[in-house]
């Protein structure tokens, strides 16, 4: 499903954010990234669909290259790629319902959706995703009345109204206490289980790691240092990842 072959990224300053990573993630994989800040993780996650631009080597998603693709190539290859970002990324002052639809932008016309002229095979499809995260109710409040949860929620009911086939999660719980963290992960992983769909997850928290990932990456200076199961993510394992011995804030998912 996802293949990156030899890839780096430097940013403008020189800093490496990604050294000459070979990975491949396949098909239905409930995968966490973890490591240091400033490891790679959302750099690694955002190159996927180019939010950000890779320096050298390629990357392929479903045996066509993202890094190549131009114009409508491009463009289709991103639909088929959700994403879930630390902050939202709602319009807060739509509706609920309005933000989940705007997941088929992508398979309409710009006037079209310029108008809000969606079908009705949109809205059951808004509704349904709403459903499966358990607020169809919030669907008509505005996104800037509900909690942090709820509008992460939203957000990945707009990547299942996307029709995606990948999602993409960049540190979706940092900012989320964690009754609602656990909501928010319960629902992620439903939906990879269910669905089948590629699930990318970045996480600062080994605890929430081990509990929800099917393979766990580990990145150090942009370089993957452990990629397993989650039954050889020893304590040992994260030490090697995060370049010391990890401590009991680290472990079970508290703010330090």
């Amino acid at each position: 499903m996802i293949e990156f072959k030899n890839v780096s990224k430097v940013y403008p300053n020189g800093t490496k954010g990604l050294n000459n990573m070979n990975l491949t993630i396949n098909k239905g994989e409930f995968v966490v990234i973890v490591g240091l800040s400033g490891a790679g993780k959302s750099t690694m996650l955002r190159s996927i669909n180019r939010l950000h631009e890779i320096t050298e080597g390629e990357i392929m998603i479903d045996g066509k290259s993202i890094t190549k693709a131009r114009g409508n190539g491009l463009y289709n290859i991103r639909r088929d790629i959700g994403m879930i970002f630390q902050n939202f990324n709602l319009v807060k002052r739509s509706s609920v319902f309005r933000n989940v639809l705007s997941g088929r932008v992508g398979y309409h016309s710009t006037f079209k959706m310029l108008f809000g002229l969606f079908p009705k095979e949109d809205k059951e499809l808004a509704m349904k995703a709403l459903e499966r995260v358990n607020i169809p109710d919030k669907a008509f409040n505005r996104a800037d009345e509900l909690s942090g949860g709820q509008q992460q929620r939203v957000s990945i009911a707009r990547a299942l109204a996307q029709e995606a086939k990948i999602i993409l999660a960049d540190e979706p719980v940092a900012s989320l206490d964690p009754l609602t963290t656990k909501q928010v992960m319960d629902d992620l992983k439903r939906i990879n289980e269910d669905l089948g769909i590629t699930t990318i997850v970045n996480l600062h928290f080994i605890d929430l790691a081990r509990a929800y990932a099917t393979r766990i990456i580990g990145l150090r200076a942009g370089e993957i240092v452990f990629d397993g199961t989650v039954e050889e993510a020893t304590d040992e394992a994260f030490a090697e990842i995060y370049g010391r011995p990890i401590d009991e804030k680290e472990m079970l998912g508290v703010d330090a």
